[in-house]
C-alpha cells in the first residue's frame, strides 16, 4: 500500500528548522559582534596598551652614584664603568657545568666562585648575578662568540663601586653591597615615589656614609621605552626620560690626616676623635685594625668574611662609634669642673695624697709614696687618685651622673652614622634598671670612689669624650658632632651645607672653665705630658689616662710583662689646641699600651701639628710613634701641605724625605 506523504506538513517543518538554524546562525554571528565591539570598542584602550607592552618594555636607568669626597675635595668613594659576566639562576639548568663552560672562556678563580655561591644562596633565583666582574674586552668579545651555548649567562656593563684609598677612613666612608632580603621588605615600606626610584637599583649603602647619605648618593632614577623583539631583545628606543645623577657628599675630615693617624697606630688597636670645637665638625674619625671596603661592593668570599669576622682585633668594630672604655684619669678634668659647678669643692681647698685613701677598711690606691699636699690644680696636673677618690665620696654618683650627662657621656651624641652605642654612666637609677636580684640593684658607698678617676661603671666611646673636651674647650657652648659639611650637585658643582641644631650653652661659669683648661695646659708643660709637648710651637692643653683592661687586686702590683696582651691597661690622651682660642679637641686611645703619656699623647701632639703648624712626621719620627718610643718630634717634620696625594709607595716616599 503506497504511502501518501503530507507536503505541506514537510514544508511547515523545513521552514521551522531552516527558521531555527537562521536564528541560531544571527545568535552566533550577534555574539561574535558583541564581542567584537567589547573587545575594539569598550577595551580597546586596555587591549591597545597589553598590545604595546608585547612590543615595547619600560626599562629603569640607574643614576650613577655620587662621589664621597673629604674636606678639601679629595675623591673617597666613585664608580668606573666595567663590564660583569652575570647568569640568572632561574634560567640555568646545570650550574656546574655552565661555570665550568664559562670558565674555559674568561678566567673564572675559586674566589669568584665562592663569592658567586655565597650570593646565590642570599639572592632570588630570578636575580641576575655576576660571576666575573671587570671583563676585558678580549673576554668579552671570546663570550660574545659563543654566547648562544649559555642560556641565562649574559655580559652587562655597569658602573662599579670604588674606593680608591682602600681601608683609609672604611669606617667611616663605609660601602655598599646587594639589596637583601630584610633591605627589600624594609623597602615595600616606602612611599610609592621612593619604590619607584629603587626599580632596578640592586646596591645600597650598608655602612658609613654610603648608608647615612644614601637618599642623596642614589640620585633619581630614569627609564626607557624601547621596542623589543619576540626573543626580548631591545631593538630601539621610542623614549626616554634621563637619569638624574646622586649628589656627592663632602665630608669634614681631612684624608691626609685620617691617613697619618692611622699609619701611626701601626698594628695597634685603638681609636681617635677629632672635632672643630666651634662648630662640631669632625676633623678624624679614626679606628684601628680597619679593612678594605672595596671587599664588599661584588660580594665578600666567605674566606675574607672568616678573616674579618673572626679576627681577635675585631677590625669591622667602629672603635670610635661602637667602642666602650674605661676613660682613666682623662675623666679627671671633667670631675674638677663638676666640683666647681656644683660647689662640691673649692680649687683652693688642700688635702695630703699618702699614695692612697681609704674608705670602709679598703685601701684605693694611687701614686707609689704619694704627692703630699695638692690642691685641685695640682691634682690634676700630677693626676692625684686620692684627691679624686675624695671628690668623688664627697659628690656621691646621682651628682656626678646629673652633671656629666648634659656633657653627652653616655649619651647617643646624634653623629651622622648609624650604630652609634650609648655606652654607661652610672647612677642608682641605672643600677636598678640594669641589673635583677636586689642585692645587685642597690648602690654601695664603695662602688662610687673609683668613678672619681674614670673606672669601675663607667664606659664611653672615645666620640663621647672627645665631645665633651670639645664642649668644655668651647666654654660649655656644645655643639651636635657631624662628619658631613655639604653636599654637592654633580652637575653646577654647588655646594649646599648642611644644616645642623643649633647650639646650646650649658651655662658654665666661665671662671670654672679658665681653671680647668689652665690646669690641662699645665699637664703638657709642668705634669705627665711634658716631654711629649715639648718645643711646641703652640700652646696646648690635655689629659694622660691609662685605664684597666682587667681588674687588678688593690695588693697587686701591675706587671704588663706577666699579662696577656688584651689583659694589658689601654693609653689614653684628653688634649684641645690651642689653648687660647681652641681649634681642634680630641680623644685618643690606643688599646692594651700601657700608660698614657707613652703612647697616645705622641699621636696627639702630632695631630697638632699637622693642624697647627702644616708639619708632617718624617719617616724616623713615625716609625718611633709606631712602636710607643716617640715624645716630641724626631729630626725635622715635613710640610704636610707639600706632601703628595695620593700617597706614594713607601720606598719612593722614604726616598723623598732624604
Amino acid at each position: 500500500m503506497t504511502e501518501i506523504r503530507n507536503v505541506e506538513a514537510d514544508l511547515a517543518q523545513f521552514r521551522t528548522r531552516v527558521l531555527l538554524i537562521g536564528l541560531a546562525v544571527v545568535f552566533g554571528f550577534g555574539l561574535i559582534a558583541a564581542r567584537m565591539v567589547y573587545l575594539q570598542v569598550v577595551r580597546h584602550d586596555d587591549l591597545l596598551a597589553q598590545a604595546e607592552s608585547n612590543r615595547t618594555a619600560v626599562l629603569p636607568v640607574v643614576p650613577n652614584r655620587g662621589q664621597i669626597l673629604d674636606r678639601k675635595g679629595r675623591v673617597l668613594a666613585t664608580n668606573y664603568s666595567a663590564y660583569t659576566l652575570e647568569i640568572t639562576p632561574s634560567r640555568v639548568e646545570d650550574m656546574d657545568a655552565t661555570i665550568a663552560g664559562l670558565g674555559e672562556l674568561v678566567e673564572v678563580t675559586p674566589r669568584d666562585q665562592r663569592r658567586f655561591r655565597k650570593l646565590l644562596e642570599e639572592s632570588h633565583r630570578f636575580d641576575s648575578l655576576p660571576l666575573r666582574t671587570r671583563l676585558t674586552d678580549e673576554e668579552v668579545a671570546r663570550f660574545t662568540a659563543q654566547r648562544y651555548r649559555f642560556p641565562g649567562v649574559d655580559v652587562r656593563a655597569r658602573l662599579l663601586r670604588q674606593y680608591p684609598n682602600g681601608e683609609i677612613a672604611s669606617h667611616v666612608v663605609g660601602y655598599i653591597g646587594r639589596i637583601n632580603q630584610r633591605e627589600t621588605e624594609a623597602i615595600a615600606d616606602w612611599p610609592e615615589e621612593d619604590q619607584a626610584n629603587y626599580r632596578g637599583t640592586e646596591y645600597i649603602g650598608k655602612l658609613g656614609a654610603e648608608q647615612s647619605y644614601e637618599r642623596e648618593l642614589h640620585g633619581t632614577t630614569g627609564f626607557q621605552r624601547v621596542e623589543t623583539s619576540a626573543g626580548g631583545r631591545a631593538v630601539r628606543q621610542l623614549a626616554n626620560t634621563p637619569a638624574t645623577p646622586g649628589n656627592a657628599v663632602v665630608l669634614s675630615i681631612d684624608i691626609q690626616l685620617q691617613k697619618l693617624v692611622e699609619d701611626m697606630f701601626g698594628e695597634r688597636r685603638g681609636a681617635l676623635v677629632a672635632i672643630d670645637p666651634r662648630s662640631g665638625e669632625v676633623l678624624a674619625f679614626v679606628s684601628k685594625p680597619t679593612f678594605d671596603p672595596n671587599l664588599f661592593v661584588d660580594g665578600i668570599d666567605v674566606d675574607n668574611w672568616r678573616a674579618l669576622n673572626e679576627s681577635m682585633d675585631k677590625p669591622l668594630l667602629n672603635r670610635a662609634l661602637r667602642g666602650t672604655y674605661p676613660p682613666g684619669s682623662t675623666y679627671k678634668p671633667f670631675m674638677a669642673l663638676a666640683a666647681l659647678e656644683t660647689g662640691s669643692r673649692s680649687a683652693s681647698m688642700v688635702m695630703n695624697d699618702p699614695g692612697f685613701w681609704m674608705f670602709g677598711g679598703h685601701r684605693f690606691r694611687s701614686h707609689g709614696d704619694g704627692l703630699g699636699a695638692v690642691d685641685m690644680r695640682r691634682a690634676i696636673v700630677k693626676s692625684s687618685n686620692t684627691y679624686f677618690f675624695s671628690l668623688a665620696n664627697d659628690m656621691g654618683v646621682d651628682t656626678m651622673h646629673d652633671f656629666m650627662k648634659p656633657l653627652g657621656f653616655g649619651q647617643i651624641t646624634g653623629i651622622d652614622l648609624r650604630g652609634e652605642v650609648r655606652g654607661v654612666l652610672p647612677s642608682q637609677a641605672w643600677k636598678r634598671n640594669t641589673y635583677k636580684r636586689p642585692e645587685q640593684q642597690r648602690w654601695y658607698a664603695g662602688e662610687t670612689i673609683s668613678l672619681g678617676i674614670g673606672q669601675g661603671y663607667n664606659n664611653f666611646t672615645m666620640l663621647q669624650v672627645a665631645h665633651a673636651m670639645a664642649t668644655v674647650a668651647n666654654g660649655g657652648i656644645k655643639y651636635k658632632p657631624h662628619l658631613t659639611m655639604a653636599t654637592e650637585n654633580v652637575v653646577t658643582r654647588e655646594r649646599v651645607p648642611l644644616p645642623g641644631p643649633p647650639p646650646e650653652n650649658l651655662g658654665y661659669n666661665p671662671e670654672n672653665v679658665r681653671f680647668v683648661l689652665n690646669a690641662m695646659q699645665a699637664v703638657t708643660t709642668e705634669g705627665t705630658s711634658t716631654r711629649v709637648f715639648a718645643g711646641a710651637g703652640y700652646q696646648s692643653g690635655g689629659k694622660t689616662g691609662t685605664a684597666q683592661a682587667v681588674t687588678i687586686g688593690q695588693k697587686d702590683r701591675y706587671d704588663a710583662r706577666r699579662l696577656e696582651e688584651h689583659q694589658r691597661d689601654h693609653s689614653l690622651y684628653l688634649a684641645f689646641a690651642p689653648v687660647d682660642a681652641p681649634r681642634v679637641a680630641l680623644a685618643v686611645i690606643v688599646e692594651n699600651a700601657g700608660f698614657g703619656a707613652a703612647h697616645a699623647a705622641p699621636i696627639a701632639r702630632r695631630v697638632f701639628d699637622y693642624l697647627l703648624m702644616d708639619q708632617y712626621p718624617n719617616p724616623q719620627d713615625l716609625a718611633a710613634v709606631r712602636l710607643g718610643q716617640a715624645g716630641a718630634p724626631i729630626g725635622t717634620p715635613l710640610k704636610a701641605s707639600e706632601m703628595p696625594w695620593p700617597p706614594l709607595a713607601p720606598a719612593t716616599a722614604a726616598a723623598a724625605a732624604q
